[in-house]
């Protein structure tokens, strides 16, 4: 059987991106139970509601949602626990410095497999009030309404 090579998404968390300031991004493996893997290999899991905590230095990720392998006789896992994260102890550390500050919480951003290993982008980030999600939004919106009123010029250059 060959090896895979490259990167395969499997979930993403498009809400974290617009509910917080992402300041950092971490790439973690996660440990994993066999059924879990196969699930995810299925492509089905959600991080809508996942986070991070840092429990006597080591890193869990809580709250993401994997479902049970269809397949899967009693070995089968629990859909919402809590599993490990692999991180270097600086990193460890370090986050778990910056999320004691008032504010800063860590989130998964992305749930892939990387040359057939399970991976977990997280992001150390901080709370967006909601006049910045407005601000943001209404960002998006003008650069979107920009890009079209461009193009629709290039296209009446071009006939």
């Amino acid at each position: 059987m060959a090896k895979e090579k490259g990167r395969k998404l499997i979930a993403q968390n498009k809400k974290a991106r617009h509910d917080y300031h992402i300041l950092d991004t971490y790439e973690c493996g996660l440990v994993l139970t066999g059924t879990e893997v196969k699930s995810l290999r299925q492509g089905r899991a959600s991080l809508v509601d996942g986070f991070v905590q840092i429990d006597g230095h080591e890193a869990w990720l809580h709250n993401v949602h994997v479902p049970e392998y269809s397949q899967g006789t009693w070995t089968n896992h629990t859909a919402r626990r809590k599993r490990k994260l692999l991180l270097h102890r600086a990193e460890i550390d370090k986050l778990e410095s910056k999320s004691q500050e008032t504010g800063h919480t860590i989130v998964p951003l992305s749930l892939y497999f990387k040359d057939g290993r399970a991976k977990v982008e997280v992001a150390l980030a901080r709370g967006k009030k909601e006049y910045d999600k407005r601000q943001t939004l209404r960002e998006k919106q003008d650069r979107r309404e920009a890009e079209r009123t461009m193009s629709a010029i290039r296209r009446r250059q071009r006939a």
